[in-house]
């Protein structure tokens, strides 16, 4: 339905059986989080808290926690979005459809939000120390707002047309903050609201900025969409509710969604930043303390009734995979119209979403050569390298469809195999060192700061695979090596001990010993040095996430019998990766042991979750 407010959408859900009323009183410090991510895990409905310590305020937690739940909350428009992003990849098609053509009246329509003088959004206001303050991790800073709109607009150009809703997290408390007054806004590299802050700081003026939590559920997964450049996210908003959003004008004189379940409204001092974090983050570790803009809060306006939406993040999956994948599906129509030659991608959430992303592109350039080799793949790998965020990839891995049209990203065994098949690790590994990556991933040389790579493979099979170890003798501190994939396998050795910015000598002494080897290394590809061999070949999710997590490109990637030639690196055998966690990784997460024994205390045979979790 196209939900109005959050109330609305709350109503329908229980009344189809989609949520479960909590009324036992919870706290916002941990506890919250980890029933949400423990009902998460169990496939469980959006949940309730209705008495939340220290605050006034109802939370909701997995409100977009499956895939069903999120084609019900948005079930009346979803057929004709999904249409709409067709026409715009493919305009012949449906302007050829007569029952399409008839309700583009009504998208233009809707498309605008409509103004309003008041509403539900400025009945109430409260201040920064009633609101809900989630803290999701043991070592968090502090209170987050984990589900926040963030709206912002060009001091140039003022206005919708140049508007940016974004979702950034913003830390309530903790560190240096005035309470009450202060809250950290803490956006990633290659975010919308960054342009907005760079002209205000340009002018040395302050930055309006408004932050929205609830309110109609399309505000939420706008503020989420890879839009392109020019349409802004209140417009999209207007088309998955299915009717004009009402907008008024909160203090700082940017709009305000009526409906909304709260507004912080304030404004980005040119002058001030303060720390920000740690924060457990979605590639499942901490995002350390650092310097971030500062939002000084004037007013926080609440409706009556207000519910406060918030989801916890960490290793994926989680609730923000489910969001993820809604959104690919919904825009993968539009992949070949941003992206020209590239035929699918996929963004894997295993791996913390920006280090790996897997391609499968068109490789025409030359087609009437007897052997295909990478070349228009390449065009399309730095075509994702310089476009929207798939610029912020590390590891790109793309084919060529013409090898295999009916290859997938969706399957990672197949796509590995066909990879690994084809690549010529002499030729077919292209880095860019010291470069821009994400804010996130501590496994580059500073903070944005790292290099990327890309793994082009096009042409017939090069090799078979290897399906058993190499029998060799192991060098020494080699400990349960095994066979992950054919052609991968997965070593243990001793933890990292360098503390410089280059390979550390054992990682190169293992190359070279390795390099002996190299009959016995025939049909392996990768060979990936872990600290848990065991863990690491436990599962693709494991492997995904060991290997692209807590390795760089240019500092963690060797190979057997390496040169350089003309600046291009390449290798004789085996790519060896360094994934072993280093001295400047971030930590990883991990739950409080008593706080997991109080929900498995509600569990319990009598509990409020019982027969919902384990």
């Amino acid at each position: 339905m196209g939900y109005k407010n959050l109330s609305q959408c709350i109503f329908d859900l229980e009344k189809h059986g989609h949520l479960l009323r909590l009324h036992q009183e919870v706290d916002a410090d941990l506890e919250v989080a980890a029933i949400q991510r423990r009902v998460y895990q169990a496939k469980g409905p959006a949940i309730l808290f209705e008495n939340v310590k220290k605050s006034p305020f109802p939370m909701l937690g997995n409100l977009f926690s499956t895939t069903k739940r999120l084609r019900f909350i948005f079930r009346d428009t979803l057929p004709f979005l999904e249409k709409f992003f067709e026409l715009i990849s493919n305009e012949k098609t449906h302007l050829k459809d007569p029952v399409f053509l008839c309700q583009l009246p009504k998208i233009f329509w809707n498309i605008k939000p409509k103004r309003v003088k008041t509403g539900p959004i400025f009945d109430y206001q409260t201040n920064v120390s009633q609101l809900p303050h989630l803290r999701s991790w043991p070592d968090d800073g502090g209170g987050y707002i984990t589900l926040p709109q963030v709206y912002s607009e060009s001091p140039e150009k003022p206005g919708l047309k140049s508007s940016n809703l974004g979702m950034y997290r913003i830390q309530l408390n903790g560190n240096l903050y005035k309470k009450n007054h202060e809250v950290g806004l803490h956006y990633q590299i290659h975010r919308g609201i960054g342009p907005h802050h760079a002209l205000a700081l340009e002018n040395n003026q302050p930055l309006p900025v408004n932050v929205f939590i609830g309110g109609p559920p399309a505000l939420t997964l706008a503020a989420i969409m890879p839009l392109p450049p020019g349409f802004p996210e209140l417009y999209f908003a207007n088309l998955l509710a299915g009717h004009r959003i009402a907008l008024g004008h909160s203090p700082n004189g940017l709009p305000v969604p009526v409906e909304a379940d709260f507004c912080l409204s304030g404004y980005v001092r040119p002058d001030r930043t303060l720390p920000e974090g740690p924060f457990g983050d979605h590639l499942g570790y901490y995002s350390l303390t650092h310097e971030f803009p500062v939002l000084n809060i004037e007013q926080v306006l609440h409706r009556d009734k207000a519910i406060w939406p918030f989801t916890s993040v960490g290793r994926p999956p989680q609730e923000d995979s489910v969001i993820g994948t809604f959104i690919h599906e919904l825009t993968n129509p539009l992949v070949p119209k941003i992206f020209p030659g590239i035929k699918e991608i996929r963004a894997v959430d295993q791996a913390g979403v920006h280090p790996l992303l897997l391609a499968i592109g068109s490789e025409r350039y030359v087609p009437f050569t007897s052997e295909r080799i990478p070349q228009e793949i390449l065009t399309n790998a730095f075509c994702l390298l310089g476009n929207t965020q798939t610029s912020l990839s590390k590891y790109i891995l793309i084919a060529a469809q013409e090898d295999n049209p009916y290859l997938s990203t969706q399957d990672f065994p197949a796509f590995f195999s066909h990879i690994l098949e084809r690549i010529d690790m002499r030729r077919d590994l292209h880095f860019l060192t010291q470069t821009t990556m994400d804010t996130l991933d501590y496994s580059g040389i500073n903070l944005n700061q790292g290099s990327k790579v890309i793994f082009a493979a096009a042409g017939k099979p090069k090799r078979q695979l290897k399906k058993d170890l190499p029998a060799i003798s192991w060098p020494q501190g080699i400990l349960n090596p095994k066979l992950f994939h054919p052609g991968i396998i997965v070593i243990q050795s001793p933890f990292y001990q360098s503390h410089t910015k280059e390979q550390e000598p054992f990682f190169q002494h293992i190359c070279q010993e390795l390099s002996r080897y190299k009959e016995e290394f025939q049909g392996i590809v990768l060979c990936i040095l872990v600290d848990d061999a065991d863990f690491t070949s436990e599962s693709w999710n494991n492997f995904l996430w060991v290997t692209f997590t807590r390795s760089d490109p240019a500092q963690d990637i060797s190979g057997l019998n390496n040169s350089v030639l003309n600046k291009h690196w390449g290798c004789e055998g085996t790519i060896v990766i360094d994934a072993r966690s280093k001295p400047n990784h971030a930590p990883i997460l991990e739950t409080d042991p008593k706080i997991e024994r109080r929900v498995d205390q509600m569990a319990a045979i009598g509990g409020p979750l019982h027969g919902i979790i384990d």
